[in-house]
C-alpha cells in the first residue's frame, strides 16, 4: 500500500539519513523524498512517498519517527499506488511544451505536484462561479461565488462552506486579454497548506497564465 507522509524535522545534516533508515527499519520500503519547506527556526518539512506491506499498520510509521529527536508528523494518508513525487519542473516543461493547452496541463500536473487531491479552474460567470476545467476527483458541487473567489493573491482559503470538509488553497491569475480565472486545489481532512505550498501555486499559476495561449481559449 502506498502512503504520503508529511513530516517535520531539524534541518541539520543527518536528519534525512535518520529518518530514512528509521522507517525502512518500520518495513517502509521509500519511493521518493520531497523537501517541502526549510523554516527559519532550523525545522524542515518533507513529503515522502513510501510503500508498506499489508503486515506493517501506518501507526509503526508514526512511532519510528516520534522515537527520533525533533521529529514530528504533520500528516499520514494513503496515496494512489504507481503515483510519483512529481517536481514542479515536470509540469512547467508539460505545460510549455504545449501553450494551447497550459492551463489544462497546469491543472492536470497540480495533484501529483502539490500532493492534493483535486484541482480547477473557475471564472466568475453572471455573479457565479463557474468551472472551466478541472482534473479528475474534483467536486462537481461549485459552491455559489462570493468573496474568496475575487482573489488578489494566492492563500489558503477557510471561507468556502460548500467545501468546509476540505483543505483549500486558490491563487488568481490573469491571461494576456485580461480575463480573470482562480486555480483552487483540494485536500480532504489534510494537510493545511504550507506557506511555502500556497506562494508556489500563486508563481506557478501565474506562469501557467504567461504560457497559455490566448487564441485557444473558450472561456
Amino acid at each position: 500500500m502506498a502512503f504520503h507522509l508529511r513530516v517535520e524535522l531539524p534541518d541539520v545534516p543527518g536528519s534525512l539519513g535518520a529518518l530514512a533508515t528509521a522507517l525502512g527499519s518500520a518495513g517502509a520500503d521509500i519511493e521518493a523524498i520531497e523537501i517541502v519547506e526549510h523554516r527559519q527556526d532550523g525545522f524542515a518539512v518533507d513529503d515522502v512517498l513510501l510503500e508498506l506491506p499489508p503486515s506493517v499498520m501506518p501507526d509503526a510509521l508514526i512511532t519510528a519517527c516520534h522515537a527520533l529527536d525533533g521529529v514530528r508528523v504533520h500528516w499520514i494518508s494513503r496515496y494512489a499506488a504507481g503515483v510519483n513525487l512529481s517536481m514542479d519542473l515536470e509540469a512547467v516543461e508539460a505545460f510549455t511544451s504545449e501553450p494551447a493547452k497550459a492551463l489544462k496541463q497546469f491543472i492536470d500536473f497540480v495533484p501529483a505536484t502539490f500532493r492534493t487531491d483535486w484541482a480547477m479552474a473557475l471564472v466568475r460567470d453572471m455573479g457565479r462561479a463557474r468551472t472551466v476545467y478541472a482534473s479528475a476527483s474534483a467536486p462537481e458541487l461549485v459552491p455559489a461565488a462570493d468573496d474568496w473567489l475575487d482573489l488578489d493573491a494566492a492563500r489558503q482559503l477557510d471561507d468556502v462552506p460548500e467545501w468546509d470538509s476540505m483543505v483549500l488553497a486558490g491563487a488568481p491569475g490573469r491571461l494576456r486579454r485580461g480575463q480573470r480565472f482562480v486555480v483552487v486545489v483540494g485536500r480532504h481532512g489534510g494537510p493545511e497548506f504550507l506557506p511555502s505550498e500556497v506562494a508556489r501555486l500563486g508563481h506557478m499559476t501565474s506562469l501557467a497564465a504567461s504560457v497559455q495561449d490566448n487564441e485557444t481559449v473558450d472561456w
